[in-house]
């Protein structure tokens, strides 16, 4: 022991021992307990309101998959072959988005190589200048074919392709394969109600791709403002029923009608995937209506010392 420390030992040793009442140091040590004591405060912490599903009556749809979610909590309130593999058709682009928003800047400006694409196209003319932000918008609002393999273009068809498959791998899409930006039929190209979710989440992240989708119309135009695109969604509850979103639509033949929907009720948040379904509009009304009446919240205190 070093003698400084010694010598104080020593005083407070003899302080207590030859004068301990009323001392000043005696009463604070003694009687001041509080002053070493750590605070112990019970603490209210509430956590996030748990979803029940009340199945009052069941729930019927036409879609061969089906995925429906609380989004802040990720919990899953219906399932209905939620692994199965289906083709995305244009629910494609959303990867493709995602995709674009990793390699480009929003305005940033890419050349038009090709513009005959089958299926719904925004109207690109070959050899455009067109900002990526409208090219996201010519894909995800009108759900144009070509501004998809523009977006794929600009950097490298197969580079792109193969981002899309590592992006779906990163967020868990252990189901998915993607072969083209647009949602061409391909039979390697397919994905799963779950794994559609994911990529769906994580879209409604990026705060440019979400405000976004959830655009009804808009007009866009090329860097010169010569030549002008006309966009209007496809998704027509967008704007229609109230607490929709967006989200992305997509129909092929082989795919059937696809809508993947982001929904607010109360305060609350759901996706809703619909896959290969005879009228994905009415599956996607009915699950609106059926979770206004089977599902409820409720919310949960803990206590913590």
């Amino acid at each position: 022991m070093k003698p400084k420390s010694v010598l104080l030992f020593l005083f407070f040793t003899a302080l207590f021992l030859f004068n301990p009442g009323d001392s000043y140091f005696y009463s604070f040590f003694a009687f001041n307990k509080t002053a070493f004591q750590k605070e112990n405060k019970v603490k209210e912490m509430t956590i996030h309101p748990v979803v029940s599903v009340l199945n009052t009556y069941p729930l019927y749809l036409t879609a061969e998959g089906a995925y429906i979610l609380d989004l802040p909590s990720y919990t899953p309130i219906f399932e209905k072959n939620v692994n199965e593999h289906l083709f995305p058709a244009s629910t494609t682009k959303i990867i493709t988005a995602l995709v674009a928003c990793d390699v480009y800047n929003p305005d940033q400006v890419v050349t038009v190589k090709r513009t005959q694409q089958p299926g719904q196209v925004m109207g690109l003319v070959e050899g455009e200048q067109i900002t990526v932000e409208n090219l996201l918008y010519g894909a995800l609002v009108h759900s144009g074919n070509d501004a998809a393999y523009a977006l794929a273009d600009a950097y490298g068809f197969d580079k792109f392709i193969d981002l899309m498959n590592k992006k779906a791998a990163s967020l868990g899409m252990i189901n998915s394969h993607f072969k083209n930006p647009a949602g061409l039929d391909d039979m390697d190209q397919t994905t799963t109600p779950f794994d559609l979710a994911l990529a769906s989440r994580e879209l409604l992240k990026n705060k440019l791709l979400s405000k976004i989708v959830s655009t009804k119309e808009i007009i866009i135009s090329d860097v010169d403002y010569k030549i002008f695109h006309t966009l209007t969604n496809v998704n027509k509850l967008l704007g229609e029923t109230q607490g929709i979103g967006g989200l992305k639509t997509g129909y092929t033949d082989k795919a059937g009608e696809n809508l993947v929907s982001f929904y607010k009720k109360n305060g609350h948040q759901f996706l809703i995937v619909i896959m290969k379904s005879e009228d994905r509009f009415a599956d996607t009304t009915s699950v609106v209506k059926w979770l206004s009446e089977n599902v409820e919240y409720s919310e949960v205190s803990l206590y913590q010392q």
